[in-house]
């Protein structure tokens, strides 16, 4: 009688990359398409930027951002959680290694629940997940996402300058790539995707042809080990 084959693990897929790249969309489309569990890390310090709007409390204090990391009981349709404010906040406290020492152990048990996850932010491949089956860093140019957070504003009803949004851009990218705790960066196995020429369905569709290829990949590797 033949060996039963031994059933493929539920994979963890990791995808990082700055704002405005596209990461999200194509995270949730992922998870849609494996149908794994979704965490969009960036909610938990936008949780705890509302946290920290909403007391009053000083962004440029690190041990008052991590007080506000204590209670996070927040309403996903709450359309403040997604205001530019808390944005700009979030952006600044997430360079605090406090706060993120703070979220990282949920972070991390969502990463290693059995049933496999996605999950989508700026250090999860390197920090978070460096043992996820696929890694993903979505980026596209600065000029390319400065245009598509600009159309985000719009469509909020809100109204702001290209200029300043590229600006704003520039400096997230600035704060993500040199804080000293979990520096935005591709994991050294990541797989790199630019999506500055693709609109949402080629950047979905190339999102999940490199995510199977390097499931398959992975999945050839663990048989040949396992002999």
């Amino acid at each position: 009688m033949a060996p039963k084959s031994k059933k493929k693990r539920p994979p963890v897929i990791a995808v990082d990359g700055p704002a405005a790249s596209g990461k999200g969309t194509i995270a949730r489309a992922l998870a849609k398409h494996f149908a794994l569990p979704f965490m969009d890390t960036g909610l938990l310090y936008r949780a705890v930027a509302l946290n920290l709007w909403r007391w009053g409390g000083d962004p440029g204090d690190e041990f008052e951002a991590l007080r506000a990391c204590g209670e996070l009981g927040f309403d996903l349709a709450d359309p403040e959680l997604r205001s530019e404010p808390v944005s700009v906040i979030a952006s600044r406290i997430s360079a605090y290694p406090s706060v993120r020492a703070a979220l990282l152990d949920r972070q991390q048990e969502f990463a290693r629940q059995p049933g496999g996850a996605v999950l989508d932010g700026r250090d999860i491949g390197t920090v978070i997940a460096p043992e996820a089956e696929v890694k993903l860093f979505v980026t596209a140019s600065p000029e390319v996402r400065a245009v598509r957070r600009l159309k985000e504003l719009e469509q909020r009803g809100m109204h702001a300058h290209y200029d300043d949004v590229l600006a704003d851009i520039h400096a997230r990218d600035d704060r993500d790539s040199t804080r000293e705790a979990a520096p935005l960066r591709p994991a050294a196995d990541a797989i790199v995707l630019d999506t500055s020429d693709l609109d949402v369905d080629a950047a979905i569709a190339e999102a999940v042809r490199l995510t199977e290829e390097r499931l398959a990949k992975s999945w050839r590797t663990n048989r040949t080990n396992l002999g």
